[in-house]
């Protein structure tokens, strides 16, 4: 009967009942649908799991396994235009905005002095409504005056830095490291906490080279394909 189960949720996933990223009925509902006990059920959302098909998340549920997003990651990096060029839905949702004291790090990757303000952008990203990073951009607020209200106004960091002035920025490098979510990052891209994480870090400067942005994003580890390119 599980087997029975698990090919009826094939086909559902593959004529598009359920779409990559989407939540399955609970284990109740499904043994409801089915007339089976949440028992049989349990064993056939394993097998799917195990087939690669569905992931499950402590507390969330099960969710159709969406194939990973290729994300370049080079010279010019752009959310909008990588998402899009992927065949994605790019959307960005802006959690929290703040205007601190920059700490020593972001000072002086941004080239400032310690402690001088900074406007810091606290959001989530997002492909085809899934979310699959959380970011923190920093600004240097003085150097770009405005930049704050940008940000909540346009619908990305490009169109937020041309506004103030920025027509065009490029990467100066990127740093890729491997971290493990915490509570927050969990919640926020509907994973368990200690999931894996692909943290990227990187400066963005304007045409004479000067620092406009930092910015610190944490992509779901088994949802993005970081692409380096030249």
């Amino acid at each position: 009967m599980w087997q029975a189960i698990a090919d009826a949720l094939r086909s559902d996933m593959s004529e598009g009942r359920y779409a990559p990223g989407d939540k399955l009925p609970t284990e109740a509902a499904l043994a409801e649908r089915f007339g089976v006990n949440r028992h049989t059920v349990r064993h056939a959302l394993a097998a799917l799991v195990d087939e690669g098909l569905v992931r499950t998340r402590r507390g969330a549920g099960a969710f159709v396994a969406a194939t990973p997003t290729d994300y370049p990651i080079g010279s010019r990096v752009r959310f909008h235009e990588n998402l899009k060029a992927a065949g994605r839905r790019p959307a960005k949702r802006i959690l929290h905005i703040e205007t601190r004291a920059a700490t020593a790090g972001e000072a002086q990757a941004l080239q400032l002095a310690p402690g001088d303000p900074v406007c810091a952008c606290h959001g989530l990203s997002l492909a085809d409504g899934q979310p699959i990073a959380v970011y923190e951009s920093v600004f240097p607020i003085t150097r770009l005056p405005g930049i704050d209200v940008a940000l909540t106004e346009e619908t990305g960091v490009s169109a937020a830095l041309a506004r103030v002035g920025v027509a065009d920025f490029t990467r100066t490098g990127t740093r890729m490291t491997a971290v493990r979510a915490d509570a927050t990052q969990a919640l926020h891209l509907h994973l368990r906490e200690g999931d894996p994480l692909l943290r990227t870090t990187g400066v963005n400067v304007d045409a004479g080279g000067v620092p406009v942005e930092y910015g610190r994003t944490c992509f779901a580890g088994d949802r993005v394909t970081l692409t380096v390119e030249g």
